[in-house]
């Protein structure tokens, strides 16, 4: 009998593969397994062993986590003994910016796993998803870790395809009671490759995707305020 998570893993595993142009025979080269036990592992009817599942992801260039399955909302072990109230009850988030460059709303998805990694928790960040449903099927992806402090969240975040490209993402007050928290995002574009810095929302659940919504996400003038004052970008 198929398990959920070894179908879920086969899903996840299928769906990288098509969409990175692999057939099922070159990834069944790549890990020395032949295309039948691949087209098993994808459709679950295999339950494969962790050796197997870390040449999978080496060799679709992806982080192991990518292939895990997890509940998108649950109870989190994050921060047990910390009092912080945005991040302790779940491990995926839904987060939206507006590309004026295109004049496009970008929505991602950020998922936050229980494991330490240097100073906080191992994290990726999935950019321009085409659906939630699917978000690893994404423009652009990262990996990094996200630090906890009183009064301030930090991601930390590396392009999987292009090292050179780094994000950094603060959100202020993630201690406090809400569904949604502004962040700002840091880093270096490629469409032209310079340095930018943008105000990205988070939430906990998928957002109606709205004028409203892309109002607040652009510019107001309120932050062109707050720039004259700073002499700075800040998100409050």
């Amino acid at each position: 009998m198929t398990s959920l998570i070894s179908l879920e893993v086969g899903k996840k595993i299928r769906s990288i593969r098509k969409y990175k142009g692999i057939s099922v025979e070159e990834l069944g080269k790549i890990i020395y397994k032949s295309k039948a036990t691949v087209s098993k592992y994808e459709t679950g009817d295999i339950a494969m062993d962790i050796d197997t599942l870390y040449a999978i992801a080496l060799a679709l260039n992806v982080q192991v986590e990518q292939l895990l399955y997890s509940e998108p909302i649950k109870p989190s072990p994050l921060l047990e003994n910390m009092p912080n109230t945005f991040f302790k009850n779940s491990n995926r988030f839904y987060s939206y910016f507006y590309d004026g460059r295109i004049n496009k709303l970008i929505r991602c998805v950020v998922d936050i796993f229980p494991q330490t990694q240097d100073a906080g928790y191992k994290t990726m960040l999935y950019m321009n998803v085409r659906d939630f449903d699917q978000y690893w099927q994404c423009e652009n992806s990262y990996a990094g870790h996200t630090e906890h402090y009183d009064t301030l969240t930090t991601l930390i975040l590396t392009n999987q395809a292009t090292p050179l490209e780094k994000l950094t993402i603060n959100i202020l007050a993630s201690f406090l009671e809400s569904e949604q928290k502004w962040g700002l995002m840091s880093g270096v574009s490629f469409r032209p490759f310079m340095p930018i810095a943008l105000k990205m929302l988070f939430s906990r659940c998928p957002l109606t995707e709205n004028q409203e919504l892309i109002n607040e996400l652009k510019i107001s003038r309120d932050d062109i305020r707050r720039m004259k004052m700073y002499n700075m970008f800040a998100i409050t």
